[in-house]
């Protein structure tokens, strides 16, 4: 089984986050980098990928829950995702969250 904390790096940024700086790490690691906005309450339930994830807050929290562990990132923290691991994000800030998230080679 997954261990959530394992995979969770607090403060792996700096803050303010500078999302080109997040990109030009995750590429030199093999990752793609998106940004995504949610509102508050916003819920991403059940996704499942067949590539490995990483995920980092910019502004705002988000809970983040896999194979039935959460964890609540805040800006600068980055997580990595397991392929194949089923998983959330749930937007539980009481304004919006901007994250971005990255899929290694391959992915959907």
């Amino acid at each position: 089984m997954t261990v959530l904390s394992d995979h969770l790096r607090p403060g792996r940024f700096s803050t303010p986050v500078v999302p080109a700086q997040v990109a030009a790490d995750w590429s030199a690691r093999g990752f793609g980098c998106n940004p995504f906005t949610d509102p508050p309450g916003q819920q991403w339930l059940g996704f499942v990928h067949d590539t490995n994830e990483l995920v980092t807050v910019v502004q705002g929290k988000i809970a983040v829950t896999v194979s039935g562990q959460t964890v609540v990132l805040q800006p600068g923290d980055e997580i990595f995702i397991p392929r194949n691991a089923e998983h959330d994000v749930i937007n539980c800030h009481d304004d919006v969250s901007v994250w971005l998230f990255g899929y290694d080679a391959g992915g959907t």
